[in-house]
């Protein structure tokens, strides 16, 4: 988006598991590290192409441990599961904070599909969807 509003503060709130991102629109995303980890937009996590995704399962208790600066543009987030090769632009992440809600749903009905659950990565036993 060329017309992307600005970031003005980034705050790691590590007992909550949410990296708050504001923007000078008045804008602020509560993204949650879960879902930063599963929508990385990392070749390891959107693949090389459209339809190249992998789903990424048993995320929900991992932790950011770092963040790091890319010049002026983006963030490069590492996370508990050693996963770091992700650069979250301002594009992105204020991307992520517009769409969060489509996005999760989205996710939530991708895992149920495939039979996992949030927790383990592992299938769902029968009647319980996680």
């Amino acid at each position: 988006m060329a017309d992307t509003p600005n970031p003005t503060a980034l705050t790691v709130h590590k007992q909550s598991r949410i990296l708050e991102v504001a923007f000078d629109d008045g804008k602020v995303f509560s993204l949650p590290f879960e879902f930063l980890r599963v929508y990385s937009p990392s070749a390891e996590v959107r693949g090389h192409g459209q339809g190249q995704e992998i789903l990424q399962t048993g995320k929900r208790n991992v932790l950011l441990t770092a963040v790091d600066q890319v010049g002026n543009y983006a963030v490069q987030l590492h996370f508990s599961d050693d996963h770091n090769t992700g650069i979250y632009s301002w594009d992105y992440l204020y991307r992520l904070g517009c769409e969060q809600a489509n996005l999760w749903e989205d996710y939530l009905h991708r895992l149920e599909t495939a039979g996992f659950t949030r927790e383990s990565g592992r299938d769902a036993p029968m009647g319980n969807p996680g």
